[in-house]
């Protein structure tokens, strides 16, 4: 066994974990750091994607930031929360039409989930 092997890579869902910690804690270049090893592993690893997405939209790196999101709606057109994203980063852009079509489709994907789940019966006493 050799002293200077390679080090054991991640998975992708623990990379992101931690690049979500890192964030809510301020340590931003760490949190992107472990993004982009995640998506060198996999670039095509949603939740990655959506990090990168939200971490550049805070940093008011909106450029950044739709890439990502852009690439993570490819690959879930459905997903209310990327949906939500792209409209929220396409407000902040000043491009109203795209941010109200990405806001409209998050809304009718969370109504379709309502409907997928009824409320449940209430209680007799």
């Amino acid at each position: 066994m050799s002293l200077f092997q390679p080090a054991r890579r991640r998975d992708p869902q623990t990379l992101v974990e931690e690049a979500t910690l890192d964030f809510t804690m301020g340590d931003i270049p760490a949190a992107l750091v472990k993004l982009r090893e995640a998506l060198t592993d996999d670039p095509k690893y949603f939740p990655a994607l959506h990090a990168l997405a939200e971490i550049h939209f805070a940093q008011r790196e909106l450029d950044q930031a739709l890439v990502a999101a852009t690439a993570a709606h490819v690959l879930r057109p459905d997903d209310v929360h990327i949906n939500t994203s792209l409209s929220r980063i396409y407000m902040e852009k000043g491009d109203k039409p795209q941010a109200e079509h990405f806001g409209a489709q998050a809304r009718m994907l969370s109504w379709k989930d309502e409907l997928k789940s009824p409320p449940p019966e209430p209680t007799k006493l």
